[in-house]
């Protein structure tokens, strides 16, 4: 039977629904018209904002909350630069203040970070999995950022969370899809939907993320730092939407021997 699913099918997170499967960042651009471009090229729908730079007026942060129509694009408060899940929940609360602000009510999205580590930038599992159960009581839809191990996916999903988010490899280092093993661990065990966040360098690995069976990607260095930021957020946007087509069209079983394309029957002596 063919399947009925496409590339544009929608995705849905805690009751809402995204046409786009890549999500987007908001840091690392060399300027705010540059971002502005990359968001409309890239065709995403939701993009991550980091509260306490935003609060702080980090370099490249100031004017941003103003640089986004947020009647189109969702935002994601995520609690980058917390190191405990303290410090997360507080910044969690802010973020939805900071969403109220930008005319969006009832946005109860986090995307949840508690990294101690500030070399690696590893995602601390414990002080994460304490964090979203907090959150998750207090009515968040949680997004946590994690390393690609599929028993703390589960457990994370079993607390209420809305989304996971397996690293494909390191922030920003663009290796790619290091743990694809895992993700697709956490993909055939996972009843949310499964978010690849971190290390995707080039569209092709993003394709590689949707074609696993990851639900949607979140990108922001590779495009930022792309010679042409814009265009590359128009290749991510093409790719996932590639990916998620491969995916719901079902690959050929992988073969040990080679197997001709042509009939072998019936041939013309």
């Amino acid at each position: 039977m063919v399947s009925t699913l496409n590339a544009l099918d929608p995705l849905t997170i805690s009751g809402r629904q995204f046409s786009s499967r890549l999500f987007t960042g908001t840091g690392k651009y060399s300027d705010l018209a540059t971002m502005q471009a990359s968001i409309e090229r890239s065709g995403c729908e939701m993009v991550t904002v980091a509260v306490r730079r935003v609060q702080a007026v980090a370099a490249g942060h100031a004017g941003l909350m103003d640089a986004i129509d947020w009647s189109r694009i969702w935002m994601l408060p995520n609690t980058a630069g917390c190191s405990d899940a303290d410090e997360a929940v507080r910044v969690a609360r802010l973020g939805r203040e900071l969403a109220k602000l930008a005319g969006q009510e009832d946005n109860n999205f986090v995307k949840l970070e508690v990294i101690p580590d500030s070399r690696h930038l590893l995602p601390d599992p414990i002080g994460t999995l304490e964090a979203a159960e907090r959150l998750v009581n207090e009515g968040f839809a949680v997004l946590p950022y994690i390393n690609a191990d599929p028993l703390l996916a589960k457990r994370l999903e079993e607390a209420g969370c809305a989304t996971v988010m397996p690293l494909g490899s390191p922030i920003g280092s663009g290796q790619g899809l290091n743990n694809a093993a895992n993700i697709r661990l956490i993909v055939e065990n996972a009843s949310v939907p499964v978010v690849v966040d971190a290390g995707i360098g080039v569209p092709s690995e993003a394709a590689q993320a949707l074609e696993l069976g990851a639900d949607a990607v979140l990108v922001n260095s590779a495009i930022a730092l792309a010679g042409s930021p814009a265009a590359m957020a128009e290749a991510m946007g093409q790719a996932v939407k590639a990916g998620r087509l491969a995916y719901s069209a079902g690959r050929l079983p992988r073969r040990e021997e080679a197997s001709a394309s042509s009939p072998t029957i019936g041939l013309v002596s």
